[in-house]
């Protein structure tokens, strides 16, 4: 008798087959051919791409088809020929400058406004250091173009791997609920990787995990409780979310095969393909090189940002994002320390440099136009353009005038960890302000220790190492009315998934904030570990 693994073409270990049977669906063999030979067909245009040529087009474009639209006759689209002539008639926005001006008063039926017809669909995101809700208009054009840029995650990995089989089995989207709000009559809100499901197309739900009936649970706890025993019955090839609900779904399925340990290996034996982002990594990598460990599948970073896919790793891990500047979206960098200036420079793909510190500035066939989307970036190539996420702009921990970045706490923060010998899964840093004239205010970490019993240890580390890499922070704690010494909160594992449900944040685009920017929202935690403990 022929074996499962001869008529699918599987390298399945018996252990996989006899021991852990699975279903096999993935896509038809003419579906898998077309997305093989599209895919190299896209690699052929990547290796040959002019990226500023592109980002020039893609900007045009983008002005021409929202001349008629509000914003494009407030800002005079209909002459624009360069990206110097765009750049003198259109500003730098926020949200809240573009929903005042453009979107609030229409909401949510934005006709012709800041793009061309209907805007179908509003991606729903909580600001992380803030916790206030965003609508983010995400037209059709979006939602395609979103589509695209995941296919390119493939595109990288038939490059890397080109005999790959990930097609033959099934790719499990750890995404958001497809439960979308009806806004308006054929106007939906949602979470953007719902919007995606949602809208996906039938033939990419031939080879998809879970099934419709389960894309609709809006619960994230049940989600992954009836997700867990489901997955582990799938031949699970491609395996995509962010690191934190990814953690909470390897813990699920550990619990249901503990002779497993948590390996991947034992849990999925045929995963080639493990994607990531939405946030940094390095607080997870430590725990998914455990989890990894005798795997053949690569791990891959991504960054789709609510207002657009940006960029895919097209190399190894820490090597860069590359970014996809062929797709529906025009990209400006403006140096982090000019930013809210009165004449910001505002660089493009043709003139970034390497090793600076860049407000990421988007423009989207969704309609936003010079929308500072809050993140920073670095570039570490430029011929094709390749970037790091260094963190947010409101991640910054300036209370006092120690102008410490998000990027370089979480640098210190890993690395006293690493040096008292703990783990870290998660944290977030605040500033608590005395109400005492002459007492200092100081920041307060709360963070998920796997040795509390270290933390003294941990808390005069992080200290030690600031005042090293700071000149300001370390100025600051040496004077009488300055910072004060940091106060760190040791939690139990899980404690920030708890707190993220009592707020009703849990899982999808929500993220744990790791600079706590809102007073309220730092003592809304501190008040739930307080109750918690």
């Amino acid at each position: 008798m022929t074996s499962l693994a001869e008529t699918t073409g599987s390298n399945l270990s018996p252990k996989a087959t006899a021991a852990n049977p699975r279903r096999y669906g993935g896509f038809n063999l003419p579906l898998t051919g077309a997305l093989k030979l599209y895919a190299r067909f896209r690699q052929r245009t990547l290796d040959t791409q002019d990226a500023a040529g592109a980002q020039r087009a893609q900007l045009l474009k983008m002005t021409e088809a929202a001349a008629a639209t509000r914003f494009g006759r407030d800002h005079d689209f209909a002459g624009i020929r360069t990206i110097d002539d765009y750049q003198a008639r259109v500003p730098l926005r926020t949200y809240n400058q573009l929903w005042d001006s453009y979107w609030k008063d229409a909401f949510p039926r934005l006709v012709d406004c800041t793009w061309p017809g209907t805007m179908a669909f509003f991606a729903v995101s909580s600001g992380t250091s803030t916790g206030k809700v965003k609508y983010i208009p995400c037209s059709r054009e979006m939602v395609r173009a979103n589509r695209r840029a995941a296919i390119d995650i493939f595109v990288h990995h038939l490059r890397n791997r080109p005999h790959t089989k990930v097609w033959n089995g099934k790719c499990f989207v750890l995404g958001g609920s497809t439960a979308l709000t009806e806004q308006a009559p054929g106007v939906r809100s949602g979470d953007i990787s719902g919007i995606a499901a949602a809208e996906k197309p039938w033939w990419a739900g031939l080879g998809y995990f879970p099934g419709k009936d389960l894309t609709y649970i809006t619960d994230w706890e049940e989600k992954i409780r009836r997700l867990a025993p489901l997955a582990l019955e799938e031949d699970i090839r491609f395996l995509s979310g962010a690191p934190g609900w990814l953690s909470i779904l390897f813990e699920r399925l550990a619990a249901l095969r503990p002779e497993s340990g948590g390996r991947v290996a034992d849990l999925f034996p045929n995963l080639e393909l493990l994607v990531h982002g939405g946030v940094s990594f390095a607080p997870y990598r430590s725990r998914f090189e455990k989890l990894m460990a005798g795997s053949r599948a690569e791990l891959r970073e991504v960054y789709p940002a609510s207002e657009g896919f940006v960029a895919i790793a097209d190399r190894g891990p820490g090597e860069g994002l590359r970014v996809i500047v062929d797709n529906g979206m025009f990209y400006e960098f403006v140096p982090v320390n000019e930013l809210g200036g009165p004449s910001p420079t505002r660089h493009w793909i043709g003139n970034v440099e390497t090793g600076v510190d860049y407000a990421i500035v988007l423009t989207t066939c969704a309609g936003l136009w010079s929308y500072v989307i809050g993140d920073v970036v670095r570039f570490v190539d430029t011929k094709p353009p390749r970037l790091i996420i260094t963190g947010r702009t409101s991640y910054m921990l300036s209370s006092f005038g120690e102008h410490l970045t998000g990027d370089l706490v979480e640098t210190a923060v890993l690395a006293a960890a690493r040096e008292v010998g703990s783990e870290i899964s998660e944290f977030a840093v605040g500033t608590a302000f005395s109400a005492d004239r002459d007492s200092l205010g100081h920041h307060v970490y709360v963070v998920e220790f796997s040795q509390p019993e270290r933390v003294e240890a941990f808390t005069r580390a992080v200290d030690r190492i600031l005042q090293e890499r700071n000149e300001d922070y370390q100025e600051r704690r040496a004077v009488d009315v300055g910072v004060g010494a940091p106060v760190v909160h040791a939690v139990p594992p899980g404690t920030f998934a708890a707190w993220m449900k009592s707020i009703g944040k849990l899982g999808g685009q929500n993220k744990v904030p790791r600079v706590i920017g809102d007073p309220s929202q730092l003592k809304g935690l501190l008040e739930f570990i307080k109750r918690a403990g």
